[in-house]
């Protein structure tokens, strides 16, 4: 009974060695501990302590440690219904530029016909009036005339393409 209790009390004595097996460095001035090895970058001259006389250290060649490794990329699984959306989104993206398309379409025709419409009002060589900012109603003269026909041509060549 003895012998068994001496062993138990042997057992309970190394138990407190084994949980406490950590490395102890130093690093600017300050001590660290880990369960881990220090990093490749301490030199040798600052490892205080080691779990255990035969434990090795973590050289350069090794790995750096999990933290600073990062993690592969995984393939992404083929996720259809992102796609269909992402397709569904290309979609209407076009048809939006069609409809704006053809909304720019109508606006230049609408204005090649009143740009058409007041050229022939002037080479009717009818008179024309038009109100200046006081409100009042000023007949064009000839030079006037020949102005508003340059921008009556400017608007056609750029809206009857």
């Amino acid at each position: 009974m003895k012998k068994a209790l001496l062993l138990v009390w042997a057992a309970a004595a190394l138990l407190p060695g084994i949980g406490h097996a950590q490395w102890e460095w130093t690093r600017d001035g300050r001590k660290e501990f880990s369960d881990r090895p220090p990093p490749g970058d301490i030199p040798e001259r600052n490892i205080l302590r080691r779990p255990g006389a035969n434990a090795p250290r973590a050289s350069n060649a090794e790995s750096p440690p999990a933290a600073a490794v990062p993690p592969k990329p995984v393939a992404p699984a083929r996720d259809e219904e992102l796609e269909a959306r992402k397709k569904a989104a290309a979609d209407a993206e076009l048809a939006r530029q069609r409809q704006q398309e053809q909304q720019n379409a109508r606006r230049r025709a609408e204005n090649c016909a009143q740009a058409r419409d007041a050229q022939r009002t002037l080479d009717s060589g009818m008179r024309i009036a038009q109100l200046n900012p006081q409100g009042e109603r000023v007949v064009l003269d000839d030079a006037a005339r020949a102005a508003e026909g340059q921008r009556v041509q400017a608007a056609i060549a750029q809206e009857c393409r």
